[in-house]
Parts: structure tokens; sequence; C-alpha cells
């Protein structure tokens, strides 16, 4: 073992399959992607489909949005713990080494943003109920959230399993507080003022999490083993994410708000509402700076610690902007990475040699994966009927298909 760990000085496994004795307790990985599924947004989606849909409604379009997240994410944390490569690494197979930094590009381009985002979405509100500047804030969260994603997946674990318990409590009371003032689940949600149907809803579900669950090999790598990995994966977004739905569906129902942060002060619970809102965005941010800075060490060959810090100063000097420009472009981004969890899925299984301990990934371009990937973002953003993120990976997947079957791959 010690043999091994001189071999592996790098602590995050930026371009080496994590080996066994770097693994996971079943805990920890628990917490960890517990945590990844613990946002804000989230929350918020939650509160805007609290105030449009009526109980059996949102029940049906979580239940349902999260098992297609569910299956998604948890083929992808299989892979992920079978192989113990990082997305990025798993991209290499499935698009070549330089085809894979389309991927990682846009991968580092929207964990990045988000990152930014969230310590903007954190600063503002907060700023407002302290009365302090908002740029001290915005300052302070970047500087603690880039620490502790700088530490791996070690300092992403210790946050988890503080945050976790302070948002499931928070978040409980809050539910509880608001069903109990407000006559019963039943009755506070048919104060609902309409305009979201079902189908919309369930868009609303999977498309919240989608790009952030691509990144999940990253995490799941570390997984002692496959049951695990898709255990913590699945609880995590069929249960993790519904519980976030349903946090800010049940106050947004009953306070007519759709933000969580307002929707807690409504309820008189100040405090809670900074907690929660800071806690929420950490953990996730943790999780999208760590999925940033891998993706650039693909794109740069310089392992992920000092990108981490590179993405960290990027995301906190350019909040303010993004919270204001961003979310449209993130958006449109959301669309995009479906298809590459999709492709990779596909090629894992459709070529299982190419992830084998000791496999090279090929030099080059696989064209039908990239094609898949273009071709699916162009769909998932302008077909509009369906499930947006389910329509890019169905032409994706047919794209890189039909070009692996042309070419005799």
């Amino acid at each position: 073992m010690s043999s091994d760990k001189q071999l592996h000085k790098d602590k995050d496994f930026s371009f080496e399959p994590v080996p066994l004795y770097a693994r996971k307790s079943f805990w920890s990985m628990f917490f960890i992607m517990l945590g990844f599924t613990f946002f804000s947004a989230s929350m918020s989606v939650g509160a805007t489909m609290g105030n449009g849909l009526d109980l059996t409604e949102f029940i049906f379009s979580v239940l349902f949005g999260g098992i297609i997240l569910a299956v998604y994410t948890g083929i992808l944390g299989y892979i992920g713990c079978g192989t113990g490569l990082s997305f990025d690494l798993l991209a290499r197979r499935s698009f070549g080494v330089a085809g894979s930094r389309l991927p990682s590009l846009l991968i580092s381009l929207t964990q990045i943003g988000w990152f930014g985002v969230g310590v903007a979405m954190f600063a503002f509100p907060a700023a407002e109920v302290l009365r302090v500047n908002p740029l001290l804030l915005i300052a302070a969260g970047g500087f603690c959230m880039t620490a502790s994603a700088y530490f791996g997946i070690r300092g992403m674990e210790i946050v988890s399993y503080v945050s976790v318990p302070l948002i499931l409590v928070l978040g409980t009371y809050s539910m509880v507080t608001a069903t109990h003032a407000g006559g019963g689940l039943a009755a506070v949600f048919a104060r609902s003022v309409g305009g979201i149907t079902v189908f919309n809803a369930i868009g609303m579900v999977v498309g919240s999490f989608v790009s952030g669950g691509t990144t999940t090999p990253n995490f799941t790598r570390f997984a002692k083993d496959k049951k695990t990995a898709v255990f913590t994966t699945v609880v995590a977004f069929l249960i993790g994410n519904s519980l976030m739905f349903a946090f800010g569906a049940v106050g947004g129902a009953f306070t007519g708000k759709d933000d969580i942060f307002y929707v807690m002060m409504a309820q008189g619970l100040l405090l809670p509402a900074l907690v929660v809102l800071g806690a929420n965005i950490w953990t996730t941010n943790d999780n999208a700076l760590y999925s940033g800075g891998l993706s650039l060490s693909n794109i740069t060959g310089i392992r992920k610690r000092p990108l981490v810090i590179v993405s960290g100063v990027i995301g906190t000097l350019a909040s303010v902007y993004l919270y204001n420009n961003f979310v449209s472009w993130l958006s449109f981004l959301n669309a995009t990475l479906p298809p590459i969890g999709a492709i990779i899925i596909f090629d894992y299984f459709g070529h299982p040699q190419h992830y084998e301990e000791g496999a090279e990934a090929a030099p080059g371009v696989h064209w039908g994966a990239v094609a898949g990937v273009i071709a699916g973002a162009l769909t998932g953003n302008f077909l509009h009927a369906g499930i947006a993120s389910i329509n890019a990976m169905i032409v994706g997947c047919f794209c890189y298909l039909v070009y692996d079957k042309v070419a005799g791959r």
C-alpha cells in the first residue's frame, strides 16, 4: 500500500484511476452525494412548482422527474466507481483524448459559472438582511468555498457532514410549519396560482440538476464498491433532491414566494434562512468547483489543485456579472451536457475494453461523439416539445451510434 501511495502523490487523481486504498466508506459517500444535491436553486424551483401545481401534480412531477435523474446519474455513478475514472478521463475514452477537450470545456464553463452564480445568490440576500456591502460577502464566500474545494474530496466530506443535517432539520421545520399553519398539504397546495403543466414540471425537475449530475463519476470514483456508488447516488437524486423541491414547494405555495430565502423570511425564520442558504450553496459550489478544476486539468495538463484556485478566483471576481447575465447561458449549457453523459454510458457498455485497467485512450477525436454533442445541444435548445435534456440525449446517442456503425469501430 505504501508503494501505491508513493505512485499517487496527487490526492485528487487528476490523471489516473482512484486506487482502492483511497476509496471512501458508505457514510462518507452518502453525505458527499447528499451535499451535492442539496442546493438552494432546487428549492427555488420547488417554490415555483408549488405556486403552479396542486399536490397530486407536484408529487407526480417530482417522482417521475426524480426517477429519470436517478437512473441517469446512477448509471454514471456505477461507471465511475467501476473504473475509478473521473468524468474527464471517461470522456477521453469515449471522445478520444483530443475530442474530450470539448466536454471538459463545457463542464468547466458550466461549473465555474454556477459557482459564481451561487456565491452571488448567497451574498445579495444575506447582505440585504445583515446590512453590509455584498462585495464583502462575495469575497468571503468565494474564499471559503474555494478553500474547501482545494482540499478535494476530504474538504467536501467535512462540509457535507456539517451542512446536510442542518439543511434537513431546518428545511423540515420550515415545511412542517407551513403545512400546520396552512391546514395540511392539500390545503397549502390549493393556494396554487396554476400556470404550470405536469409535463413542464417534469422538465423543470430533470433540467434543474441534469448538468451537475453529468459529473457524478467525479465523486463516485471514490466509492468503495459499486453498490455504495449506485445506492448513494440514487438516494441523493431521487430522495435528497426531491426533498429540496418539497421544502421549497410547501413554503412557496404557503407564502406565494418563489425564492426559498424569502419563503423562510416570510415564516419569521431569519437566522435559519441564512444558514440554509449558505449551507446549501456551499455544498454544491464545492462540488462545482471541484469538477471545474478537474475539467481544466484535462484541457491544460495541469493537476487539479492550482486550477481550483484559478477557477475560484475567476468565479468570485465574475460572480456579480454571472448572476446578472449568465443564467440564460447556463440554461443553454444545461441542455448541452446531458448528451455527453449519455454517450459515455453507451460507449462504456458498447466498448467495455476501452475502460479496462491499463487501456489507453485513443489520441484523436471520436467524431461521432462530438457530432452527437453538437446535434443533441441544438435539439435540446431549439426543439420546443418534450423534455429538452431527454431530447438532447436521444439525438446525441443516435448520432454516436450511427457513426460507430458506419466507421466499424
